[in-house]
């Protein structure tokens, strides 16, 4: 069976503490949970405006994820592993005991 492969974009806001935040949550989660399977675009605005307008930002912190289907629209700084997970569509994490 073939595993699927991530396509994110992470769209930030200049080097905010916030932003700073989202990324290194977003690459600990995706490091932990898909090591190898996952492709990453981190995208500052002020840099590439059209970017963001063509995939009509608002917010930021926002995650994109496009592949696999379906696309989901995740806002934040992604601090919530669980609700990482649940916006990648990805099983939580088992707790250790």
């Amino acid at each position: 069976m073939k595993s699927k492969r991530y396509v994110l974009r992470l769209y930030t806001s200049g080097s905010t503490p916030r932003s700073a935040s989202a990324i290194r949550n977003l690459k600990r989660i995706c490091e932990a949970r898909l090591s190898g399977l996952y492709q990453l675009a981190v995208i500052d605005i002020y840099q590439q405006p059209g970017l963001a307008q063509d995939d009509q930002i608002i917010a930021t912190p926002t995650l994109i994820k496009e592949e696999p289907a379906p696309r989901r629209v995740l806002v934040g700084d992604f601090s919530r592993d669980d609700r990482v997970l649940a916006g990648l569509s990805l099983a939580p994490i088992p707790e250790t005991s």
